[in-house]
């Protein structure tokens, strides 16, 4: 399988902003302070998504991944997170790059704060397929010294390349 195929150069991004669009308190509101910061990740992903040319409607994505992510937190641990939905604001699996190098809570079971976001969003009915790539993506992340690749990757293409060692 050729992770490559749902990855292009135009679905990475190899620094966040990740800023809240509001001003929030830190100190007087924590917990606002981190929706709001994994509310701008979640922006940037779609933004990310959005450049595959697969997504009917922006705003119904971002609604999707962002009640997925109160469900449950998307971090791993490790100083990785995997936001992920199925639903049908998207017409066939994708997967979006980002990073962050300073690092961003978000509720990680390690406490720990997340430095590569690997997106994955697929149509309900491609659960198959959905399966064997977050597999994949899971494998590849898991491996200390193809993530500190991607955390040392200068453009777009060592990102793709280091994805598709990964197996």
């Amino acid at each position: 399988m050729r992770l490559a195929r749902y990855l292009k150069p135009e679905q990475i991004k190899l620094e966040l902003a990740a800023l809240p669009a509001e001003e929030v308190d830190e100190e007087a509101h924590p917990e606002k302070h981190k929706w709001a910061l994994k509310d701008a990740v979640l922006e940037e992903i779609v933004t990310l998504l959005e450049a595959s040319g697969k997504v009917p409607n922006r705003s119904k994505l971002l609604t999707d991944l962002k009640n997925r992510e109160r469900k449950a937190t998307t971090a791993v641990g490790g100083g990785i997170a995997f936001p992920h939905v199925k639903t049908m604001q998207i017409r066939e699996l994708t997967l979006a790059f980002a990073r962050s190098t300073p690092g961003i809570d978000f509720d990680a079971p390690d406490g720990a704060p997340v430095h590569l976001f690997v997106a994955i969003v697929c149509p309900p009915y491609e659960d198959a397929n959905y399966a064997k790539v977050l597999g994949r993506v899971a494998e590849t992340l898991s491996q200390p010294e193809l993530r500190q690749q991607l955390l040392d990757a200068t453009n777009e293409h060592e990102v793709i390349r280091v994805i598709e060692l990964g197996h």
